[in-house]
């Protein structure tokens, strides 16, 4: 019997299985009848770190292919590929998964990653998930744009190539653009815009320079205006590198304020500019904030914007009504004060505009129970955050009859059904 410590416990390698940790997961889902729900995850990651030599043959410079792998031959992949590494967020908090997941045993003949993927997805009740990359959500502080836009290119590549084909049809993506180069990223929408499971292109917020609304990007949002595809801006934190963090003595502080401060920051910047005005068919996502921020950004850009209109004259209603124009992810949802919750929620629209995530595997994951179980919400707005938003935005077809059902009652069945 192979035997692994985890918290100071021996525990056999069985015990490690994803569906044996989850397995209250599942009896949550079955207690719930959340199979008969259809549930959109749009926020789940891809654990690439573990696969960097299937994606990293498709980089298609030589010399930077060459320098990334041989770095990886020498033990040292994170220096060449990543920029930062706290351990906080493999180690701290109520989940160690990371660490033990090479550990898991999973059947040869189809993808491991692909194989991991469903166990939890069927563990959740979850029909269909958005794959995002982990490491790489720091890709915005490489000190060279040109490594951005090659790594972006060589996961992209694998991703819609290999990964995506192979997963039945449940998983799909926003994939990641090269942000730091709007000539690249508008080459990567044209590329990968129009293959199969990919729903959208994906910014990554970290970053040490980042003007949405800069002319450079326009061509990029009305490729992807055009060809009905969703923008989303992904959050992460930077404690070491972004000096005004540098006071937090705390990962806990760095990650409250890192994960919603750079959502804050490039929403405020979008809307005030006129993004929604330039590009009204173009869905936008903010992800991985939580939402206690959205009211807080509303009151406060309305304010500003009723004293100082002219600074804004493309706008042709108030800041807050852009920003229900928009839809936000779920997690980590801020769950210690239901009356607050329910003032965020009528103030974002959230029977139509929220999309759940679970942000599974992180520390901080959210199962669907998380929405189910709000005491306020209606019949019809659990399962529109659930799923049906989603499903309609991504155009996802039920996987059974009573997910058809579901979705036709509540006005979210697509063509795609």
């Amino acid at each position: 019997m192979d035997l692994i410590a985890d918290r100071g416990r021996r525990v056999t390698i069985e015990e490690l299985n994803t569906t044996r940790l989850l397995s209250h997961a599942r009896k949550q889902a079955h207690a719930r009848n959340l199979d008969d729900v259809l549930i959109v995850d749009v926020d789940a990651h891809h654990y690439e770190g573990e696969n960097f030599d299937e994606f990293l043959p498709y980089m298609e410079n030589d010399v930077l292919r060459q320098l990334t792998m041989s770095t990886r031959q020498k033990g040292g992949a994170r220096g060449a590929i990543m920029v930062q590494g706290i351990g906080y967020q493999d180690m701290g908090g109520r989940v160690t998964r990371y660490p033990l997941r090479s550990s898991e045993k999973t059947e040869a003949g189809a993808m491991r990653d692909i194989q991991l993927g469903h166990r939890w997805m069927d563990a959740m009740g979850v029909d269909y998930s958005c794959l995002f990359p982990t490491g790489m959500l720091s890709i915005g502080l490489h000190p060279q744009k040109e490594m951005e836009v090659e790594l972006c290119w060589a996961y992209n590549r694998s991703l819609t190539e290999k990964v995506l084909p192979e997963a039945g049809g449940r998983f799909f993506s926003m994939l990641c653009l090269p942000f730091s180069d709007p000539e690249a990223a508008l080459r990567h929408v044209e590329t990968f815009g129009d293959r199969k499971h990919v729903g959208g292109f994906m910014v990554t917020t970290v970053r040490h320079n980042l003007a949405v609304y800069d002319n450079a990007y326009m061509k990029l949002y009305r490729a992807m205006e055009e060809r009905e595809l969703v923008l989303s801006f992904h959050s992460g934190p930077n404690w070491g590198g972004e000096p005004i963090y540098r006071s937090c003595n705390r990962f806990l502080s760095a990650h409250a304020l890192g994960f919603t401060w750079y959502n804050v920051l490039n929403c405020t910047n979008w809307v005030i500019n006129g993004m929604g005005e330039r590009f009204p068919k173009l869905p936008v996502i903010w992800i991985e904030s939580g939402l206690a921020w959205v009211p807080f950004l509303m009151q406060r850009l309305d304010h500003e914007y009723m004293l100082r209109p002219s600074e804004a004259p493309l706008l042709k209603k108030k800041p807050s009504d852009y920003m229900r124009d928009m839809y936000y992810s779920s997690q980590p949802m801020e769950i210690q004060d239901y009356d607050a919750m329910e003032c965020t929620f009528r103030m974002m629209n959230a029977e139509t505009q929220l999309l759940y995530s679970s942000d599974y595997p992180h520390w901080d994951f959210d199962l669907p129970s998380t929405i189910w179980d709000l005491p306020f919400l209606s019949e019809k707005a659990k399962h529109n955050i659930l799923g049906g938003n989603a499903a309609r935005l991504f155009k996802l077809p039920p996987r059974n009859d009573k997910q058809k059902e579901n979705l036709q009652r509540f006005g979210n069945l697509t063509a795609a059904a």
